[in-house]
């Protein structure tokens, strides 16, 4: 940041790449946190004595806290000043991560997980926020892919790590590796980071209790229905029934209720820009396309291939590395040509990856998942750097704050929609297709009677006539079953990528920012 453009902002002219590095540590490490857990969850429950379902809570706790943050990081950044409200988050996230690892029964994990939550979920927007203030309007682009690099790379990278830690060492050290981080992103932050004139001259006002009330009710009822949904057959169970109409309530009051009241825990009015209410759609559906694939893949690897956790994560690793590797191009290509088209592409490379994934059988090779990976690692970032640029380019820094807040959590909440969504698609799905497979096991179908009576011949001589012919039609039907479930996920990961290839109509519905827009200018 020149000397120039610091004394206008009130910032002290420290090096921008020192800030971007100072706050992606602490963005890191609660990006990496929201996947990380998933593939110790067996672990954790057979430690704690609980079941695998009940551990479940132990990411959905965590969901919950978080995105109730997140809209209402902007207000406690005013009321607190930006940099102190980090440090407390950051603090806050590494004490629950040391409570998280030490935690003795589940129960306990389950609320240090909130109290995780609850320090974690405002480190995003505020992250985002300071990117975006720290660079000049020419290097929002390189700001942004920075920010990306963690976003998009960490979700893939912990699969990998929660696997390696968990097999090697304990489920209990995916959590105490954040405290050595947490510290040096605390020591650089207080050294590097300050807060702008804006910020520290602001007076936020009294806390929107009743908004924040809301939002917590919303969320909770939101979590459990989407977590829960699938277990229960969703609409068939009458308490689930009643928090969906809780969850609706609750909605409608608050939307109505924020955009009434003089200071809303969340700015909803900043959804009258057009761009920025096009890339919050966006990012939605970038939060579907990112998370679904993360939860699909490590299933059908792990249940239908029987591959170890892992080397689950390993066949996914492409994925970070294809956006390693398209970063720093991206960043540069942001803002010198249209952004659009650089989105635009980026949704058909995803598309592209997750319909090659539509061709998964159960004879496939660990490349054949590696190669869409790293395709969709090239066109991740390709979506999320000039977005956030181009969604955040024509709002004031005073609104940046709420903005950001808004459309982390829209991420987020994309995310859960797409893993619930895609896992119940999965288990109905395979149920269509087991009912129409099952129609040819028939005295009538050649094949089957074919396979049927070769089992049959060489299980004979050890196990006898009768039981050799009830094994073989087990194995039949196990076959069936489980081709059945590779349809399924077929099914799932096709109509992600045409999901993909839909969003790019939506995509040139975004106004490209005039030249040398500068955001800051509209505040004054």
């Amino acid at each position: 940041m020149s000397t120039a453009t610091a004394a206008q902002t009130g910032v002290h002219p420290e090096p921008p790449w020192i800030i971007a590095v100072a706050v992606m540590l602490a963005t890191f490490m609660e990006v990496l946190d929201t996947t990380i857990v998933t593939v110790s969850m067996p672990h954790m429950a057979g430690n704690l004595s609980a079941t695998t379902d009940e551990a479940t809570w132990v990411a959905t706790s965590y969901l919950v806290s978080n995105a109730v943050v997140l809209p209402a990081s902007a207000w406690f950044s005013l009321r607190f000043g930006r940099k102190r409200f980090l440090i407390s988050c950051i603090a806050i996230f590494t004490f629950a991560s040391l409570l998280c690892g030490a935690a003795p029964t589940l129960g306990f994990l389950v609320l240090a997980r909130v109290l995780q939550g609850a320090g974690g979920g405002a480190l995003q927007p505020l992250a985002q926020a300071i990117l975006l203030e720290s660079f000049p309007p020419s290097r929002r682009g390189q700001a942004m892919a920075a920010y990306g690099l963690g976003v998009v790379v960490a979700p893939v990278i912990g699969p990998v790590l929660g696997g390696w830690i968990t097999d090697h060492y304990s489920w209990r050290w995916i959590f105490y590796i954040n405290i050595p981080v947490g510290f040096l992103a605390i020591s650089m932050i207080e050294r590097f980071v300050h807060d702008p004139p804006y910020i520290r001259d602001a007076r936020p006002g009294r806390m929107d209790f009743v908004g924040l009330g809301l939002l917590v009710i919303m969320f909770a009822t939101l979590q459990v229905v989407l977590d829960k949904g699938q277990e229960v057959d969703w609409f068939g169970a009458v308490w689930l029934r009643w928090f969906v109409l809780i969850c609706v309530v609750a909605s409608l009051i608050f939307f109505i209720w924020e955009l009434r009241v003089d200071k809303p825990i969340v700015n909803l009015r900043v959804l009258k820009n057009r761009n920025f209410a096009v890339g919050t759609a966006l990012i939605t559906i970038m939060g579907v396309i990112i998370y679904s694939p993360l939860t699909l893949l490590p299933q059908f690897l792990q249940n239908l291939m029987g591959y170890p956790a892992l080397n689950s994560g390993l066949a996914q690793s492409p994925r970070g590395l294809g956006a390693l590797c398209i970063m720093p191009f991206v960043g540069i290509l942001t803002g010198r040509v249209d952004n659009r088209k650089l989105i635009g592409c980026g949704f058909l490379l995803v598309g592209v990856s997750t319909f090659l994934l539509g061709d998964i059988n159960l004879h496939i090779a660990q490349t054949n998942i590696m190669l869409p990976n790293f395709v969709q690692g090239l066109g991740m970032p390709m979506i999320f750097v000039p977005l956030s640029t181009t969604t955040m380019a024509m709002l004031s820094n005073e609104l940046m704050g709420s903005a950001t807040g808004i459309y982390n959590l829209m991420r987020n909440v994309g995310g859960s929609l797409g893993i619930s969504i895609t896992t119940a698609m999965v288990a109905r799905a395979a149920q269509g297709h087991q009912t129409i497979l099952v129609s040819h096991l028939t005295p009538y179908d050649p094949a089957f009677t074919d396979r049927l009576h070769a089992l049959h011949n060489s299980l004979a001589p050890s196990l006898g006539d009768v039981s050799a012919r009830s094994v073989s039609e087990g194995m039949i039907y196990h076959s069936l079953v489980r081709q059945a479930n590779v349809l399924a996920y077929v099914d799932n990961f096709r109509w992600l990528a045409l999901i993909c290839v839909a969003s790019v109509a939506l995509v040139f519905l975004l106004r490209r920012p005039p030249a040398h827009h500068h955001p800051s200018a509209a505040a004054h």
